[in-house]
C-alpha cells in the first residue's frame, strides 16, 4: 500500500493515513481507466457508488466492524455525539452523526476569520501565478468546477485563491457555513463519482471539476457578514457519496431548512450533510480579499516523499488535518 502522511495541527507531527480500498482505486484508476473506459465509466457512475455505500454502511457485517475497531483505531470520540451512544448501532449512523459542536468544535470570536467548513485535510492554492502557493489545475479545472456557462462567477473569482478540504471516512460529515453572508446564487452541477482518495486524485487529471456537485455563491461585503468579498463554497460527492442535503440550522441543529438565494447565513453553523463515502469542499475566494495563515502554508512544504500528492504532482504537497469552525484565513487588510 502507498504510503500518505499528512500533518496533525493540534501536534504539529507527521501522521500516516489508513487509505481505504487503495489497492482496488489504484487499479481503478490506472489499467481499468486506461484500457476498459467503458467499464470505468460505468464503475464511477451513480449505481455503483449507491452499491459501494450499501455495502459499507447498511449491510449489518458492515455495520458491527466499523462499529467497533473502527471507531476504536481513528479515535473517534462518542462523548462529541448528541445522540445516545446506543443509538448509533449502524455505520450510516455514525457516519451521519451529529456532535456538540458548540463544545467540542469552539469558535473564535473574530468576524474578520474564515474558518474550516469542515472536520478534514486542508490543501491550498491560487489561481495567480505569481503566488507562492500557485496551483493552477491541479485537482480541478477553474471553468469545470463553477460550470462553464457561468461567466458572471468565473470573472468573479479569477485569479483568486481556493482551499480544499478532503473529508475522510472517519470524519464528522456535516459541512459548516465558513463566512457569514448573503446567498446569492445556489446550483447543482451533474457529474460522476470520482473517489477522493489522494492516489486516485493523482492519477484522474482535475476529477473534482468532473463529479457531481453543489455550488453555493455568497457575498460577505454585507451587514453581518465576514467582509471577504464573494465566496463559492462547492460541495463535491465522491465514490460511495448518495447525495448532498443541504441542512441550515441557525442554532445548534434545529430546524434545518434547505438553502435557498436571499438567505444570511451565519458563520460556523450547520449548512449541509454529506451522505457515506468519503468527500470533498472547495472554498474559492476573490483575488486579494483574504490571506491564509502562514501555519497552513508552511505544512504545505513538509516532507515531500511521504505525501502521494507530492509525488504525484512533482512539487511539495502535505496536509494539515483541521477541525471545522478553527480559523483557515483571514480578512485582507
Amino acid at each position: 500500500m502507498a504510503s500518505h502522511s499528512y500533518v496533525d495541527r493540534k501536534t504539529g507531527g507527521l501522521r500516516n493515513e489508513e487509505l481505504y480500498g487503495d489497492l482496488f482505486l489504484r487499479f481503478l484508476y490506472s489499467e481499468t481507466r486506461e484500457h476498459a473506459p467503458s467499464l470505468f465509466r460505468v464503475l464511477t457512475g451513480p449505481r455503483i457508488s449507491e452499491l459501494v455505500a450499501c455495502l459499507h454502511f447498511d449491510l449489518p457485517l458492515s455495520s458491527r466492524v466499523l462499529g467497533s475497531r473502527f471507531v476504536r483505531s481513528h479515535l473517534i470520540d462518542l462523548e462529541e455525539c448528541v445522540d445516545p451512544h446506543q443509538s448509533l448501532n449502524t455505520a450510516r449512523s455514525l457516519f451521519e452523526r451529529k456532535i456538540k459542536y458548540w463544545q467540542c468544535r469552539p469558535m473564535l470570536n473574530d468576524p474578520a476569520l474564515v474558518v474550516s467548513p469542515s472536520d478534514s485535510k486542508i490543501v491550498v492554492g491560487s489561481f495567480q501565478s505569481s503566488s507562492l502557493i500557485f496551483l493552477k489545475e491541479k485537482f480541478f479545472d477553474f471553468d469545470e468546477l463553477l460550470g462553464s456557462d457561468k461567466r458572471q462567477w468565473l470573472e468573479t473569482f479569477r485569479d483568486g485563491d481556493f482551499a480544499i478540504f478532503r473529508l475522510t471516512p472517519e470524519k464528522y460529515h456535516y459541512n459548516h457555513t465558513p463566512i457569514a453572508g448573503l446567498v446569492v446564487d445556489i446550483y447543482e452541477i451533474p457529474g460522476r463519482y470520482h473517489s477522493c482518495n489522494p492516489g486516485a486524485v493523482v492519477k484522474s487529471v482535475t476529477p473534482f471539476s468532473k463529479n457531481k456537485r453543489s455550488v453555493t455563491i455568497f457575498d460577505t461585503d454585507v451587514q453581518g457578514g465576514t467582509y471577504v468579498g464573494y465566496v463559492a463554497m462547492v460541495e463535491i460527492v465522491a465514490l460511495g457519496i448518495g447525495d448532498i442535503v443541504q441542512l441550515y440550522s441557525e442554532k445548534e441543529y434545529r430546524s434545518p431548512s434547505p438553502v435557498k438565494p436571499g438567505m444570511f447565513l451565519k458563520k460556523g453553523v450547520p449548512k449541509s450533510l454529506f451522505r457515506p463515502g468519503s468527500s470533498t469542499n472547495v472554498l474559492i475566494f476573490q483575488k486579494g480579499r483574504i490571506q491564509i495563515l502562514d501555519e497552513i502554508i508552511r505544512n504545505m512544504s513538509r516532507d515531500r516523499t511521504r505525501s502521494q500528492y507530492s509525488v504525484g504532482f512533482g512539487k511539495p504537497l502535505m496536509e494539515t488535518d483541521i477541525q471545522v469552525r478553527t480559523p483557515i484565513a483571514r480578512r485582507s487588510d
